[in-house]
């Protein structure tokens, strides 16, 4: 069950990235949209096919100053070794593992087995959530529902 709406204040959260750095969500505010992906589970198929979709789709990102976070309920080994196995993404992957699924749990979108659902939130350079996704775990989103969601931030 959600718990954040379009048009709340996104929640902040720190959280480690496979690099050991962490990504603090305050510090794009003023700055940055920010797009936060959450998958059910790494070295899944559907999994496996959606973050490294978004290596191609780099230079929208920029171009509509959109900051890409994805975020997993997996162990920083595992999101470590799982994207290196990829050949690399271009955005921050972070664990929500410990405690576990605490940024998951705060936006609604931890399920009862342990995973994130596959979600996508936008939030504008305000920290206001502005478009909310919650798909089937087993279907890839949509690429050009999130460019058109990217415009909509930037007309």
């Amino acid at each position: 069950m959600l718990k954040v709406k379009t048009g709340d204040k996104a929640p902040v959260f720190n959280l480690i990235s496979v690099t050991g750095l962490e990504v603090r969500l305050s510090s794009y505010l003023g700055r940055k949209n920010v797009m936060l992906t959450f998958i059910p589970a790494a070295w899944t198929p559907v999994c496996s096919n959606q973050w490294p979709g978004y290596n191609i789709a780099e230079p929208l990102f920029r171009q509509y100053n959109t900051v890409l976070i994805g975020i997993s309920t997996d162990p920083l080994p595992t999101l470590f070794a799982w994207t290196r196995e990829m050949g690399g993404l271009w955005f921050d992957v972070v664990s929500d593992f410990w405690p576990h699924g605490a940024v998951s749990d705060t936006y609604g979108v931890l399920r009862s087995d342990g995973t994130a659902d596959r979600a996508i939130i936008l939030i504008d350079k305000e920290g206001l959530i502005r478009f909310i996704h919650v798909g089937d775990i087993n279907l890839r989103p949509d690429l050009g529902m999130l460019v058109r969601e990217m415009q909509n931030l930037n007309p």
